[in-house]
């Protein structure tokens, strides 16, 4: 099985943006020393909870600090940016690390009503167009004339470079049908909804058509994991997780506590139901119970990569989860 990352640059208590990022950068580069097939970096505005507002960026410096991992946005936000845009930065990417970069993009805005205008310069933002839009940024990296007659007098520099692999995005299967038509890679993302099913990635492999961008369907799909050698010890650094997901389902949005508050917060016996119904969303186990699991899912659905995102709240926690991982499935 592929194993890859996925981050958000999630500011854990104590700590500030600037650690977030540089957090990002030493996960990078144990990736890259593990064995792992790509990492993304998540697009989020308007929230002091992640770090990660400009993905495309982070990935420019990630790409540069290491040397086989693939690097790429998971994703990049598309209504808040234009498909020239989109190309020619994903294409300048592409000439610094040809081979090496992933242009994944989603549909969701990454932010709050707030943000989404302030990105827009307060004008109404398109949300109707978003499929139009990729079409015209995959066109643009090809070194094609698009269709829409606005971008078609004018061409996305720099010109002939290696393609990046192009995703799309998905957390309910609405998106699988549009993914395997244009020829990109699914990524569904399991620890959104738990909505993941079989009929949705055949739906994907069904119209899969190759394109310049993949020869064939690929899908990934990412998984919140928090494990530990033990799974006291796994449970433990996963109670931050899990509580900030229950106050978040009842409209509460809290700063996500330290294992040792979220060890003492009272919780009820409704609330612990609720935490295991949502380990449908959230792996918590020793690392073989883990691994055990993620080959399971991944011979049920027929998927090729797992893309893990784990945000315990110490660095050094954080990095064993990869570790481990690349122990028992690399």
């Amino acid at each position: 099985m592929k194993l890859s990352i996925l981050d958000q640059a999630p500011i854990t208590k104590g700590n500030k943006a600037t650690d977030a990022l540089k957090k990002a950068e030493e996960l990078a580069i144990l990736g890259d020393e593990l064995g792992y097939h790509r990492m993304w970096m998540a697009e989020h505005h308007g929230t002091n909870d992640y770090a990660s507002s400009a993905p495309e960026v982070t990935a420019a410096h990630l790409a540069a600090r290491t040397e086989k991992l693939r690097i790429g946005t998971g994703g990049v936000m598309m209504m808040h940016y234009s498909p020239l845009k989109l190309a020619e930065v994903f294409k300048t990417l592409s000439a610094f690390s040809p081979g090496r970069i992933d242009f994944g993009v989603g549909r969701a805005p990454g932010g709050d009503q707030n943000s989404i205008y302030a990105l827009s310069e307060g004008r109404q933002p398109m949300l109707n167009n978003m499929y139009d839009k990729f079409d015209t940024a995959l066109q643009l990296i090809n070194d094609e004339v698009p269709d829409d007659n606005l971008y078609s007098k004018t061409i996305a520099t720099p010109s002939q470079v290696k393609l990046p692999e192009a995703w799309l995005l998905g957390s309910t299967g609405n998106s699988a049908i549009q993914a395997g038509k244009r020829g990109v890679g699914y990524s569904f993302a399991q620890f959104f909804n738990g909505e993941l099913s079989k009929p949705i990635l055949d739906a994907y492999k069904t119209n899969f058509q190759p394109s310049a961008f993949m020869e064939k369907p690929e899908i990934n799909v990412s998984y919140m994991v928090t494990t530990a050698e033990t799974k006291e010890e796994a449970e433990f650094e996963a109670k931050p997780q899990d509580i900030w997901r229950l106050l978040f389902m009842r409209g509460k949005i809290t700063p996500v506590l330290t294992p040792e508050e979220a060890r003492d917060y009272p919780l009820t016996e409704m609330d612990h139901m609720i935490i295991q119904e949502n380990r449908k969303i959230h792996l918590v186990g020793d690392v073989k119970e883990i691994a055990m699991s993620l080959q399971e899912e991944q011979e049920h659905y027929g998927f090729d990569e797992a893309m893990i995102v784990s945000i315990p709240h110490s660095q050094e926690k954080r990095l064993n989860v990869y570790r481990l991982l690349a122990r028992e499935l690399l």
